[in-house]
């Protein structure tokens, strides 16, 4: 290593350093939850490449759950943890077996956490991170003892918000940096762009969309081959069809499930006009829905049917590849970028 890449890698290691000893990580790469995806391969070769890999529940049952922990607990000793979608009806049940397994970090999406999961996640120690996407929530959330927050903008792939992460990053970093671990995500595929966050203020960062054509991911061939051949322009966010339906738009590869999901809307929709559903149980419907299309594409290879979920970022996935090469790559252009700057 010649003198300015040490520079450079003094210098990412500095910046991530608060964000890798909240992880209890080498470095302070999160990789997302992607249900189907961030399974326990992906999971324990991200973590074990010195990221920090998280557990997808989604829409797991407590016992499916149990299992997935112990299996990954197998193939690695280092860190993990578990995302877990707040309006899961079996919440709680949920909390008990990443208790019960002593994972030492619970990510809460999908909305603010339910009154009563702070405490009891918190009570046996474990850290509790979620998803801020405004400065509003993100400083109700440090003030109920949230412990870190991940700032997420509109080009993340899956469930969004309508904000950018540059204009998210800008708006929260000065303001709650200071006060809790802040991990930046969306958009991410480059070193450089991590670089330029940590500068901003944040701890470190999530990348899910980059990792999904890792060679240990599980993701079919046909579900990698959609990534491979994808430019940032292919990934397209869902349209909500009945303003009464509140629908979190999702960002996904132009196929034809989209139109799918356009019928599934107005079916549900028409439940809700019959009264044969109320609104949690339309909502419910919808995350099934999505569970049930991101399985056709990413276990099944139906990428013209299912949902090949994907952040604009899919552009810069160019080939399969090991895990620890990837999160190698992204530590070299992080470094590199940094080397250029003044200390």
């Amino acid at each position: 290593m010649n003198q300015t890449s040490s520079i450079g890698a003094e210098r990412l290691q500095r910046r991530m350093a608060r964000g890798a000893a909240f992880l209890g990580s080498e470095v302070a790469i999160v990789c997302g939850a992607m249900s189907w995806v961030s399974e326990r391969n992906l999971v324990a070769a991200i973590s074990n490449a010195g990221g920090f890999g998280l557990i997808a529940c989604g829409a797991m049952t407590p016992e499916l759950l149990d299992r997935e922990i112990a299996a990954t607990k197998l193939l690695t000793t280092k860190p993990f943890g578990v995302n877990l979608i707040t309006m899961h009806p079996g919440l709680f049940d949920l909390i008990d077996v990443c208790t019960r397994h002593q994972v030492g970090h619970v990510v809460l999406a999908g909305g603010l956490p339910p009154a009563g999961s702070i405490d009891k996640i918190k009570a046996d120690g474990a850290k509790l991170i979620c998803f801020a996407p405004a400065l509003s929530l993100a400083k109700k959330l440090i003030r109920s003892g949230v412990d870190a927050l991940v700032v997420e903008g509109m080009e993340a792939g899956g469930h969004i918000g309508p904000v950018s992460t540059s204009v998210l990053a800008q708006e929260i970093l000065p303001e709650v940096a200071d006060k809790v671990p802040v991990f930046v995500a969306g958009g991410i595929g480059r070193g450089e762009a991590i670089a330029a966050y940590l500068d901003m203020g944040a701890a470190g960062v999530q990348l899910g969309t980059r990792f999904v054509c890792a060679t240990e991911s599980i993701a079919h061939a046909n579900f990698k081959k959609a990534f491979l051949r994808a430019s940032a322009r292919d990934a397209v966010a869902s349209v909500q069809l009945d303003s009464r339906l509140p629908v979190i738009p999702v960002r996904a590869l132009k196929n034809a499930g989209a139109e799918l999901f356009t019928a599934k809307q107005r079916e549900v929709a028409l439940s809700l006009d019959e009264g044969k559903v109320a609104m949690l149980e339309a909502q419910l419907q919808i995350e099934h829905y999505w569970a049930g299309a991101l399985r056709r594409a990413v276990i099944d290879g139906d990428v013209e049917h299912g949902s090949v979920m994907a952040g604009q970022s899919v552009g810069m996935v160019t080939k399969e590849e090991p895990a620890a090469e990837i999160i190698a790559s992204l530590m070299d252009e992080a470094a590199a970028a940094l080397a250029l700057r003044a200390a």
